[in-house]
Parts: structure tokens; sequence; C-alpha cells
């Protein structure tokens, strides 16, 4: 397990991003899509953008599967928002601007909103301790955990939920923060595993190619680790100094030539790392340097690959 992150962050392959990189920007408030060579193809809001008395700042932001809309969760403003790409304007909200509650239309510090196929999405309620999928028409189609019941005991409860990542086989995995598990479910709410994972503050767990659990430690100095369905550790990036040291990375995204892609946020960057040699193989933002200029981030807490030929011919 390599304790050191030599940096080697010049262009990637050519195909690596071949659709680009969406990255929340949340520090500044937008959201970009850049491609491997670092070039801004996509950025948003522009003038008009925006609902009048709202602010933007996005958690996290996942590209819709028809490639037509963006999906972002505004945590600390209590909505969830669909924008759409051509016209860059917010064209559906869920939740009360800068209002928490736990009733109908409501959200407390909604996380990781992902659009499904369907035209649904899907979000983990973190402070209600709940996993909601919600219809265009905002009605609640299922739910995952009972409202305000925050321990872990799934399928009923789960304890402050920050992580619900849709799976292929219709499935969901949630991520707990408090007792730092990780939790499978199939499509029909079924438990496939429950999972103790070594981590301090668990953030929003993905499924390897192999079916092994990549997740981020937000913590300082910050983890990485892969776990396999029982629990036992296989893989850990942390080093504690130098250029490779994490603070806060919020999302792993395990690529299937094997590499993970993270956004460090409060570092303000995202990383491409290499685990069989703990290289930082290409990196967006400057690290340690926040800003709004070229090649600048300021804590970036969200990325999603952009598949090729899906947006608007990127």
């Amino acid at each position: 397990m390599p304790s050191t992150a030599p940096l080697s962050a010049g262009p990637i392959a050519k195909g690596a991003f071949a659709g680009g990189l969406l990255i929340a920007d949340r520090g500044n408030g937008r959201i970009l899509i850049v491609n491997n060579q670092r070039r801004v193809l996509w950025r948003f809001p522009v003038a008009g953008s925006l609902p009048s008395g709202q602010a933007f700042s996005a958690d996290d932001a996942f590209l819709s599967p028809d490639g037509h809309t963006i999906l972002a969760s505004e945590e600390m403003h209590q909505i969830l928002v669909r924008i759409d790409i051509a016209s860059r304007r917010i064209v559906w909200e869920y939740g009360h601007y800068g209002r928490a509650g736990a009733g109908a239309g409501y959200l407390n510090r909604p996380d990781d909103a992902y659009p499904l196929a369907n035209g649904d999405v899907t979000v983990a309620d973190i402070l209600n301790c709940r996993v909601l999928e919600i219809a265009p028409d905002k009605h609640v189609v299922r739910q995952w955990g009972h409202t305000g019941v925050c321990r872990d005991a799934p399928p009923y409860s789960y304890n402050e939920p920050n992580g619900d990542t849709p799976l292929p086989d219709g499935g969901v995995l949630i991520t707990e923060i408090r007792g730092s598990r990780v939790v499978r479910l199939d499509a029909a709410g079924h438990v496939l595993f429950n999972i103790h994972v070594p981590t301090t503050y668990p953030s929003d767990a993905q499924l390897d190619p192999s079916g092994n659990v990549v997740l981020a430690d937000y913590s300082s100095p910050g983890v990485v680790v892969k776990v396999s369905p029982t629990g036992r550790l296989l893989w850990r990036y942390g080093p504690r100094t130098g250029a490779g040291r994490l603070d806060h990375p919020s999302l792993a995204v395990p690529l299937a030539d094997g590499t993970i892609l993270l956004n460090d946020d409060f570092r303000h960057r995202v990383i491409l790392v290499d685990p069989r040699s703990g290289h930082i193989l290409w990196q967006y933002g400057r690290t340690d340097a926040a800003g709004s200029g070229t090649d600048r981030l300021n804590t970036p807490d969200g990325i999603n690959l952009v598949p090729p030929g899906t947006i608007l011919g990127l």
C-alpha cells in the first residue's frame, strides 16, 4: 500500500475523458465540464440561469442518462435542481430553498442526487435518515429507511446516509456516516451486505467492476479505501504528507482501467490516481490554491464522467 504519491499531472491518454469530466465546483458556485487537456467545454450558471433570489452551490452533480440535463444537490440550500444543458437554466426543483424539513416536499441536507433512466431521481436525505426516489411530478415513489429513525438497521432504518449510488441490477449502495457502514440492497430492497468500513467519515461509496466497494474518507488527512463485500480491506491510499496527501476527499470513482478518480475538496483539486504505483496521473485545479481562473477550483465536491457523444457533441 503506497505511502507517497509522486505527482505526474500532465495530459493523460486522449480517450481518458473523451466525453469530458463534470466537476461540481462548490466553493465557486458553478459546474464545469473540462477535457483531459483542462479546457473548459461547458459551464453553469450564466446570466439568467437561476431563479430570482437564489444562489447556486452544488455539492454533487450527475448527468442524466439521456444526456440532456444535469441533476445537482444543493445540500446547504436544501434543494435539488435539474439543469437543462442546452439552455443552461434550472428547469425543475425539489425541496424548499433555504428551509430544511421532514414533511412532504422537504429535505434536510440532501446529498448525491442521481437521475435515473425513467426520469425519477434518488437522493440521500442525510439528517432525515432516509433515501428517497422522487418522480418528475414531485411525488415520492419509494423510500428507504424511516424518516427520523437514525440507526443502522437495514432495510428498516439507516444512520445519516450520505450516499445512494444506483446499481446496474436496480439495487442501491447506501453509505451511512454514523457507524461507518455501507449497505448494498437489491432491486427489491433486500440486504445483500451490510459492512463496516475502515473510515472516520465514509463518503459516497461506489462499486468497482469486480463488485468491491471503493469510498473516500472525508477527513484530514483523507483516505480512499477498497474493501470486499465482506468488509476485508483490499487497498488503502492515504499519504500523510506531500503531494499525495488528501484533505477531505468526498467522492472516489473507480474507472474501468483500475485507476481512481477523486475530488480532494480542501486541497481544491480533482486527481486521477494509479492504485498500483500511488502516482497522481492527472490533476485539475492547483493544489492548495483556491481560485476561479484558469485551472482553478474552490472546494470541488462532485465529479461525473461524461460518456463520449452524449452531450452537445462534446
